[in-house]
């Protein structure tokens, strides 16, 4: 797809308000429709949740060429404990016992895929894992944050990468 936003944890898009935008490749490293227990989403007691992205790729080692994105939205999944038929882990996925070196190769290739001066929009909740220790694994600093959320958890940070300029 060539399009000039990719989300690389595009999940069952939550955060997007068109779901369906054209100017977004939605990836994912899953593809299911799950319905899971949570007695507050409908009567039955059930909620079903659809991820269907248009890649289905791994966020460490993406099929996209260097340079390709303006912008670049990560939202890697941020739970490092949760129950088997958790919703919350069928829902947002679960980071693996590596997850530092995950999360770093993540942006690494959010990075390359990103052109120079893209942005890279990196979405956490720091329930299990503060956000420090998930910045630090950046390969570049971050430009500016917001907090959000009922809990003050979710930190929404922006990244630009860097513009090489040769030099005369």
């Amino acid at each position: 797809m060539n399009t000039p936003v990719l989300d690389v944890c595009a999940g069952s898009r939550m955060m997007w308000f068109d779901k369906q935008n054209p100017v977004a490749t939605f990836c994912d490293i899953r593809k299911e429709r799950i319905t899971v227990k949570d007695t507050s989403h409908k009567p039955d007691g059930t909620r079903t949740i659809i991820i269907e992205p248009d890649t289905l790729m791994d966020f460490r080692n993406m099929p996209f060429k260097d340079n390709s994105f303006k912008l670049v939205a990560f939202d890697p999944p941020h739970l490092v404990r949760a129950g088997h038929k958790s919703w919350l882990a069928a829902k947002y996925g679960k980071l693996s016992d590596n997850w530092k070196d995950d999360i770093k190769k993540g942006f690494e290739e959010c990075l390359r895929v990103l052109e120079p001066g893209g942005t890279l929009v990196f979405k956490w909740n720091e329930v299990q894992i503060k956000v420090r220790e998930v910045i630090e694994l950046a390969p570049v600093k971050p430009l500016f944050g917001q907090v959000s959320g009922r809990s003050g958890m979710t930190h929404w940070i922006v990244f630009m990468k860097p513009i090489r300029r040769k030099i005369e």
